[in-house]
């Protein structure tokens, strides 16, 4: 799937068990309980699902993508909020929080920021906390959002037999390692000789999308714009990569994250366009132009399927769930 441009810590060297609610780690009691007072994250991200639920979901996977590598991402990367504000349309500033460290640091400032013409036109703030991954809501409303999520990267990453939906999470990189996705950037412009294909369980793909992701995994652009590879390399920035695009609204769209714990409501402009809260409008949100606003197709419905089918397997129903979006009119930029 392609996007047009906008989107660690290792593990430790002891041997670590995981378990439904923590890591237990070669450290002592006290070891491990000043590393939790000075993390942030709550325990939430741990209550969803167990290691052989996980791997109950992804049967076929590729054994890079682990469920320790999937806590380790959400737990790291719950770690960090952005705050993303805009001038002018198009000119951005990005400070990136670590909360553990509590430091705050600008990753990017737009060269007009401070010029006298963007200043003068009103601010758009947002703040994504990355703590916030499937854990904003109830539990009920964070599973749903664990099984959206899910479904996502599972077709995204899918390479088997249509209708089993057992065969997510098996592919690291896109088919074609030809094309290079680059996009103009004057931000996060492409490094010669290197390709931004799609790569990871949510496909990232431009140069724009692995420039940003970068700054907010990482707090330095040229990471993932000097080494796309590590996205298909290192399964907890693969991780990471997906939950970004996850959480990250674009200019125009709201994220998958806001919609499905029912933040998002849409304006009267999308509801014009066929807009609706609901699974369909993340359809929208990952892959809108390829997918929605076609009647059925194969892609939307093998989301739709897959959606569903976790849900089950979570013991969950989503009877309301607007998961189409075969009316529902894409974002254009």
């Amino acid at each position: 799937m392609k996007r047009s441009a906008f989107s660690h810590i290792l593990l430790s060297a002891v041997i670590c068990t995981v378990t439904l609610l923590s890591f237990k780690c070669g450290t002592t009691k006290g070891q491990q309980e000043a590393a939790e007072a000075n993390n942030p994250v709550t325990q939430k991200q741990f209550d969803l699902l167990t290691e052989q639920q996980f791997n109950e979901l992804f049967p076929q996977r590729d054994k890079f993508y682990t469920y320790a590598a999937f806590i380790q991402a959400v737990r790291e990367l719950g770690n960090i909020k952005v705050k993303v504000s805009r001038r002018a349309l198009s000119v951005y500033q990005i400070i990136r929080t670590d909360k553990a460290a509590g430091i705050n640091s600008i990753v990017r400032q737009d060269v007009d920021w401070e010029e006298p013409w963007a200043k003068v036109k009103p601010d758009s703030i947002f703040t994504v906390d990355y703590g916030d991954f499937c854990t904003a809501s109830d539990p009920l409303i964070n599973k749903k959002e664990l099984a959206a999520f899910f479904a996502h990267i599972a077709h995204e990453t899918r390479h088997g037999e249509n209708g089993t939906y057992t065969d997510g999470l098996m592919l690291r990189h896109e088919d074609n390692t030809t094309l290079e996705y680059y996009g103009e950037s004057d931000e996060y412009p492409p490094v010669k000789g290197k390709k931004y294909y799609g790569r990871g369980p949510m496909q990232l793909s431009y140069n724009g999308n692995y420039g940003k992701a970068s700054d907010c995994i990482f707090g330095d652009k040229q990471i993932l714009l000097n080494d796309p590879d590590k996205v298909e390399n290192d399964a907890v920035v693969a991780f990471k990569a997906a939950i970004w695009f996850w959480m990250m609204p674009e200019t125009h769209k709201p994220s998958a994250h806001d919609v499905m714990i029912g933040k998002w409501q849409p304006k009267p402009i999308d509801t014009e366009k066929g807009r609706t809260p609901g699974f369909g409008m993340t359809i929208n949100i990952v892959n809108g132009a390829v997918e929605c606003n076609k009647g059925e197709n194969e892609g939307m419905n093998d989301r739709i399927g897959f959606y569903q089918h976790f849900l089950t397997k979570m013991g969950l129903t989503d009877p309301n769930c607007a998961c189409s979006c075969a009316k529902m009119q894409f974002y254009t930029y």
